[in-house]
């Protein structure tokens, strides 16, 4: 197996998650990887991979960044490079593509060696078809999040270098989400709504359901987000985030193709809805068929009672 460079997203010294599964992913291939990493705090983060290489400099700019990881691709003669499904790995992944002129696999959701190379499982035509695929020479991919066993430890070496001046785009100001929840994409638990919960005053159950388990967020179909319920930042499906938690509940969400596509990599799906013929049923791993909101309640009193015994 080539070696493997993972782009991995830090925020001062903090790894994001996210950037740990895209280097379980890679180390699981068994062969060298090198994590490179950009900003301040980068020579500091804890990595498990061979080396790390930290890039020095303070202004993100991704047409910059991406002809950095390029050039240390080249460098070090890898096969493959890889980015964690995140805003800032789809922003530099057809980049680092296009420069090393080879294919990029994006949201894939399992990799595997395949004699000298890597054949990669992303879901495609709106998640109805699942490929195979395979390039006969480097590739680079980005690996959905919640698919991959994250690791930490310390890498065995860092170096640093300077980050590239030479840009075209800038990166100026990032406006954090307020609030203090968790977001849908990142989140292990996720309460999903759709037009079934019938009110957007309605969607507090949905948030006491999330709250009661304290490690979840609440997320919502294009249905509910286009008529203004809840915020474009929870929608699912898609045209809003692709996620893939431990557990999804599809609460008063009929199943669209669109919504589906957002979320059947899901671990465990629990659908509630008062159509027994409503198309989520076919997917979801537990059915319940009433009214949310006589449900909603019951289940959150009795995730409650469960962690409090625990």
């Amino acid at each position: 197996m080539s070696k493997i460079i993972v782009f991995v997203e830090q925020n001062a010294g903090n790894v994001s998650r996210a950037s740990l599964e895209a280097l379980g992913a890679a180390n699981s291939l068994g062969g060298e990887v090198v994590a490179v990493v950009f900003g301040d705090g980068s020579t500091s983060v804890a990595l498990n991979a061979a080396r790390t290489i930290a890039l020095e400099g303070t202004q993100y700019s991704p047409d910059a960044i991406a002809a950095d990881i390029t050039a240390i691709a080249n460098e070090e003669g890898a096969g493959a490079v890889f980015c964690a499904s995140t805003g800032v790995g789809r922003d530099l992944a057809p980049r680092i593509a296009a420069l090393m002129d080879c294919p990029c696999f994006s949201d894939c959701t399992a990799v595997a060696a395949n004699g000298d190379s890597i054949a990669f499982t992303r879901p495609t035509l709106a998640g109805k078809l699942i490929a195979n695929v395979k390039s006969s020479g480097k590739a680079v991919a980005t690996l959905r999040r919640n698919c991959f066993q994250e690791v930490e430890g310390e890498s065995a070496a860092v170096t640093t270098r300077p980050a590239s001046t030479d840009f075209k785009a800038l990166l100026t100001e990032i406006t954090a989400k307020t609030g203090g929840t968790l977001d849908v994409s990142e989140a292990p638990i996720i309460v999903s709504g759709g037009r079934g919960m019938k009110d957007p005053a309605n969607f507090k159950l949905l948030e006491d359901l999330a709250a009661a388990f304290g490690n979840a967020a609440v997320g919502a179909s294009r249905a509910v987000v286009d008529a203004g319920w809840r915020p474009h930042g929870e929608q699912v499906g898609q045209t809003g985030k692709t996620v893939a938690p431990q557990l999804y509940f599809a609460i008063g969400i009929s199943g669209a193709i669109q919504h589906i596509a957002g979320m059947k990599t899901s671990k465990v799906i629990v659908a509630i809805n008062k159509d027994p013929e409503a198309a989520i049923f076919k997917l979801a791993d537990y059915g319940i068929v009433g009214d949310a909101m006589e449900i909603v309640p019951a289940l959150t009193e009795a995730v409650k009672g469960a962690l409090a015994g625990a």
